[in-house]
């Protein structure tokens, strides 16, 4: 079958063995110029050997952008609002940084007069959906080149050899004993883990495994205590320093993976189908989704709580599924913020071997706590109790009628 005739396509390029075989395979397979775009979203990398490596295999145009603001400001913080929670565990630390990406994507390909994009993702996982879905969503006529969908280069040996015949330089390292290397994906949310003998869902991945987090037996033996700010639901302060929303979550990361907090392995639903073994460490967010929820408990309304959580997980699904830009979530997102409005104070935590636990909230603008009501001393008439008799014979006559129905027909 031929190609389709691409003049210019912009490549998310990360300089790892994928993306620079990516890089060499468009310019030979489709004839065409190829702009990198590297965002650095926390992934604890340097980015200039990506640069260096763009330039040696004829890169004219290169961006490296800064986008750890933007992605905690206007990702994270409007998820986390939402208390999202994919299938019970999953904090959604890839899924939210792949509709940023593909939001610059779009704006550079428009930017250079690009025709297409391209992005390394492979035909089995969620984050080709997620790429074309965000990129579709923003610029509907674009082209989209998904090698891993076209070559023949199906596993990390052909892409090695591929690179070897080509002179492209790659950093590819395997595990000591000579095992597959796990696949590896972060971000300043998060850092997950795939493949390799982690594909063996009873296999428990050894201590040098993980990055960012100690082990909860090796973490400190006293516990540490840290308050954070909340207006409208989202963290402004730590220990009322104030600080971006960046700086926000690398504080929460560094506080979290000392005392060994977030540490996750899970057997997920990829969208396309199958299941799928992940290991995943989210210190920050580990935190952050436990202090929202106690922030919420004392300002918000208990219907208007209750009606979220029965949103979030379908909230939580459109962002695993790549929905970020779809009118539905960006409607949900609009009544989740509008909840926030009173989500405004402080949560006191205490972080200990792999645990937080809520030790104290307060607001005081928006507390709906009332200490008169809910005492259990006198409240010197605030609460009638008598009222609850009539409260609980209304609730239940139903259940009073249909027992007496059914004992009439024995």
């Amino acid at each position: 079958m031929a190609k389709l005739k691409v003049k210019k396509v912009v490549l998310a390029y990360s300089g790892g063995l994928d993306t620079s075989v990516i890089l060499k395979w468009l310019q030979d397979t489709y004839g065409c110029e190829v702009v990198t775009f590297t965002a650095d979203i926390g992934q604890g990398e340097e980015l200039a050997p990506a640069r260096r490596k763009a330039k040696l295999l004829g890169v004219k145009s290169i961006f490296v952008e800064d986008l750890r603001e933007e992605f905690v400001r206007d990702f994270v913080f409007p998820m986390f609002r939402a208390n999202a929670v994919y299938e019970g565990e999953y904090l959604l630390g890839t899924s939210i940084a792949r509709p940023l990406i593909a939001k610059h994507l779009v704006r550079i390909a428009r930017t250079t007069g690009a025709d297409a994009i391209s992005h390394g993702a492979t035909g089995k996982g969620n984050d080709q959906v997620r790429f074309e879905l965000g990129a579709y969503a923003l610029m509907p006529n674009v082209r989209v080149i998904a090698p891993w969908r076209e070559w023949d280069l199906l596993s990390r040996e052909k892409l090695l050899q591929y690179a070897a015949k080509h002179g492209i330089p790659v950093d590819y390292k395997k595990k000591k004993g000579g095992g597959a290397p796990y696949s590896m994906d972060a971000n300043l949310l998060h850092i997950s883990y795939e493949g390799g003998i982690l594909e063996d869902p009873s296999y428990e991945p050894e201590e040098s495994m993980w990055r960012i987090t100690v082990s909860p037996e090796k973490a400190p033996d006293r516990p540490q205590y840290v308050q954070l700010g909340y207006e409208r639901g989202d963290i402004v302060a730590i220990n009322g320093k104030r600080l971006s929303p960046a700086k926000v979550l690398a504080e929460l990361n560094r506080l979290g993976g000392r005392h060994g907090i977030g540490r996750l392995d899970l057997v997920e639903n990829r969208y396309v189908g199958m299941k799928s073994r992940g290991c995943y460490e989210t210190p920050g967010g580990t935190i952050m989704l436990r202090a929202h929820r106690a922030m919420e408990s004392i300002t918000m309304d208990r219907e208007v709580l209750a009606l979220k959580d029965d949103l979030m997980p379908r909230y939580a699904r459109l962002i695993y599924n790549g929905y970020w830009f779809s009118p539905e979530r960006l409607l949900l997102q609009t009544l989740i913020d509008e909840s926030q409005r009173t989500v405004n104070g402080t949560v006191r935590l205490k972080l200990y071997k792999g645990t937080v636990m809520n030790v104290g909230r307060a607001s005081k603008t928006d507390s709906l706590f009332d200490p008169a009501i809910s005492t259990f001393e006198d409240d010197q008439g605030a609460f009638n109790q008598a009222d609850a008799e009539g409260f609980i014979r209304l609730n239940a006559l139903r259940m009073r009628i249909a027992a007496n129905l059914r004992r009439k027909q024995r």
